[in-house]
């Protein structure tokens, strides 16, 4: 049985949208978490504004992406969507309906992780109690507005600390697993 895991890049202040502000703290450890991550991958799994992102732009990104590039374009795509008429993106399909009952159905059906990436589907998922590991990528610095990970009211939930990874950029991941599992 898979797990989901949510990988999201957040500012000190909380703010994912629009993470162009992470690039000074990419290096080749990040490449390297970046790749250990997707590669024991199985599945990916979005929200329409995420999937149309990327969609938009690792099919023309092979060339100075490399392999990365080629899995992320060859894995199997799942994007939850009530408005998205066609996922032209390679291996994508589009879930509607019951989204708890489609996600349990994904965990079933694959072997290794299931990989989402920040938006309000993670916040979703969550809700749901369907997230079994949230990888907060913590950069070190203040965005000052901006989308956050986590709106006003939304509903508790408790995570513990299952490890961390520090990088040379000053930027850490804190791996989170739901407190009662």
């Amino acid at each position: 049985m898979s797990k989901i895991v949510s990988l999201v890049y957040i500012s000190l202040d909380g703010v994912v949208e629009d993470p162009s502000w992470t690039g000074p703290y990419w290096n080749d450890e990040h490449a390297a978490y970046a790749n250990e991550r997707l590669f024991s991958s199985d599945a990916l799994l979005f929200g329409r504004v995420t999937y149309q992102g990327f969609a938009e732009v690792w099919p023309h990104m092979e060339e100075t992406e490399g392999e990365f590039a080629v899995r992320m374009n060859t894995l199997p795509k799942y994007v939850v969507s009530a408005t998205l008429d066609k996922a032209e993106w390679n291996n994508s399909t589009i879930i509607t309906g019951d989204l708890a009952g489609e996600v349990a159905a994904l965990k079933e059906r694959h072997d290794g992780d299931i990989l989402t990436y920040a938006g309000d589907l993670t916040n979703s998922l969550i809700k749901l109690g369907l997230v079994d590991e949230l990888k907060l990528w913590l950069h070190p610095v203040v965005v000052g507005a901006g989308k956050r990970m986590f709106p006003e009211g939304v509903d508790t939930s408790a995570w513990q600390l299952a490890g961390t990874t520090a990088f040379s950029s000053g930027a850490i991941v804190l791996d989170y697993r739901p407190a009662s599992a």
